[in-house]
């Protein structure tokens, strides 16, 4: 790697393949440190990254997305930019939604959500993302491989995720070609279908989940979508048309990113790791905590960004309002001052629930029981119908010389592929 002192985190490449390197060096000079590149004080200490997640008063989520990218579309004035950031916020990145917001408008979308992710809808989805397992290892069982992203991961968790917003089934497949988690096998896809549009999916999403929640408002049902056109904010107000559409779209374009990442990540510890494999196989008990330590190891979001409203201090470190902060959520889940030996992969590790893979406080991942679901079925179905699941020696090299390759972005970390042989149970 190039000299860690001197390395722009945001465009090399080398530390976008492995970013913990290059944390372990900030690290060293403390939890709360300036990056030399574009003044953005990086956050690796976990109490740290904590602490900033919590104190919404003195730190905006309005940039959680773009970092210093764009740049802030004003020039910082004074020890509180509360004011500034209310006049541009309409110049951020995806300002419309749930992610980047601040208190109360936060509070308002999320409680929308809520109105959604209701415990009895929570086990229905549960119910049906088992099935949703088989049908989708039984496409591509009986070959005895499969690259498990576009195979498995993307489809599985497009469609579990339809599945809990209530797209209605007729939809599905289209939902899923869309999204670019290809066809099933043996469907047919007429000459005049639309290129995927997974390139810009929320726009995409935005206008599918605006004709399905107008639809419902002039025509109610008993269905979930119906749920969601008729919910109102928790003072009786009514919400425009996109206030209801927006944090159903967010949850499902985050979801099927974050969650593919989450599966293909504990897929490849189980190909890399026969030992582990066998314990699983042996103790189903055993698969939540996996799921949760493959979190903690390989966080999907390896960053998350906040904004200075106010100048205030964070670790003993001075910052100033206007301060771009980088939570360092990758790193933070492998602080030796939280967690043990934390390069490790350790399925007894006591404290690994305490893992922040989902953030804290107000912007916790709504998703996050739907994605925990996701990976206990998927892995407990993947041992349920396969026998010696190993990583493809042809695709990645032989045991300790493998080579997986790492989408090439600052944000988010996950295989750009990963292919796995198994013999079918």
């Amino acid at each position: 790697m190039n000299d860690l002192a001197v390395v722009d985190y945001f465009s090399d490449a080398a530390v976008a393949q492995d970013p913990y390197e290059y944390w372990d060096h900030l690290r060293s000079q403390g939890p709360v440190v300036r990056e030399p590149h574009y003044g953005v004080v990086a956050v690796t200490g976990y109490q740290e990254v904590q602490a900033a997640f919590k104190d919404v008063a003195s730190f905006s989520a309005v940039n959680a997305i773009g970092g210093p990218f764009p740049p802030l579309p004003f020039t910082p004035e004074g020890d509180d930019i509360s004011a500034q950031i209310a006049a541009h916020r309409h110049e951020f990145p995806i300002f419309e939604h749930m992610v980047v917001m601040d208190p109360p408008e936060h509070e308002k979308a999320r409680s929308l959500l809520g109105r959604l992710l209701t415990p009895r809808r929570l086990k229905e989805n549960e119910d049906y993302i088992w099935d949703l397992a088989d049908r989708q290892l039984e496409e591509f069982l009986a070959n005895g491989r499969c690259e498990f992203l576009g195979e498995y991961g993307k489809p599985f968790a497009t469609l579990a995720i339809a599945d809990l917003l209530g797209v209605p089934d007729e939809d599905r497949p289209t939902i899923r070609r869309n999204l670019g988690a290809g066809n099933a096998p043996g469907s047919r896809v007429g000459a005049l279908d639309h290129e995927p549009v997974g390139s810009n999916p929320l726009q995409y999403l935005d206008e599918l989940f605006s004709g399905y929640i107008a639809d419902r408002r002039r025509e109610p049902r008993p269905d979930v979508l119906s749920g969601l056109a008729t919910a109102t904010y928790p003072d009786g107000s009514v919400p425009e048309l996109l206030e209801v559409v927006r944090p159903a779209t967010f949850l499902f374009a985050a979801g099927q990113e974050t969650v593919t990442k989450l599966l293909s990540s504990a897929v490849q510890v189980l190909g890399d790791r026969p030992d582990l494999q066998q314990l699983l196989r042996s103790d189903r008990d055993l698969i939540a905590p996996f799921i949760e330590e493959s979190l903690r190891m390989q966080s999907p979001t390896k960053v998350d960004f906040r904004l200075a409203r106010k100048t205030t201090s964070l670790g003993g470190v001075h910052i100033p309002a206007g301060t771009v902060l980088m939570l360092c959520l990758g790193a933070a889940n492998r602080d030796p001052r939280k967690f043990e030996q934390p390069n490790e992969f350790r399925i007894d590790r006591r404290n690994v629930r305490e893992h922040i893979a989902f953030g804290r406080g107000i912007h916790t991942c709504a998703g996050a029981p739907l994605a925990r679901v996701e990976g206990v079925v998927t892995i407990n179905r993947l041992l349920d119908r396969t026998r010696e699941l190993t990583i493809s020696e042809a695709a990645h090299g032989a045991p300790g010389h493998r080579e997986y390759r790492y989408e090439p972005t600052f944000l988010l970390r996950g295989l750009t592929e990963l292919h796995i042989e198994f013999t079918p149970a």
